[in-house]
């Protein structure tokens, strides 16, 4: 099932609802069938899914390195896979909180 996030000074940002759920509980909001970030909660809420993504990337590095072979050609998942998939949402964040507007979405 795919989230719609919505915001008027942004793009329509459109993401699996797994991964909505996974980014959305760092700031501590669930995915429902209806849900805003106001601008007010903007403020607090950009930093701390910044460093949650900071600190996932670290992890799954870590856990990498832990489980590396040697030789092993095989293919492996970015290290900075989420970051990457949770760059559409943030930059929604960061235009939201610079023209004052909240983010809503809905399944």
């Amino acid at each position: 099932m795919l989230v719609t996030f919505k915001c008027r000074s942004a793009p329509d940002v459109v993401m699996l609802r797994n991964l909505a759920q996974y980014l959305l509980a760092f700031i501590g909001k669930e995915v429902g069938a209806r849900g805003v970030i106001s601008h007010e909660e903007l403020d607090a809420a950009l930093p701390m899914l910044e460093r949650a993504i900071r600190e996932e990337a670290h992890t799954e590095a870590a856990l990498d390195a832990l489980h590396h072979v040697p030789n092993d050609h095989g293919s492996h998942d970015d290290p900075e896979a989420v970051r990457h998939r949770a760059w559409p949402l943030l930059d929604m964040m960061r235009q939201a909180h610079c023209q004052g507007d909240d983010i809503l979405w809905g399944l």
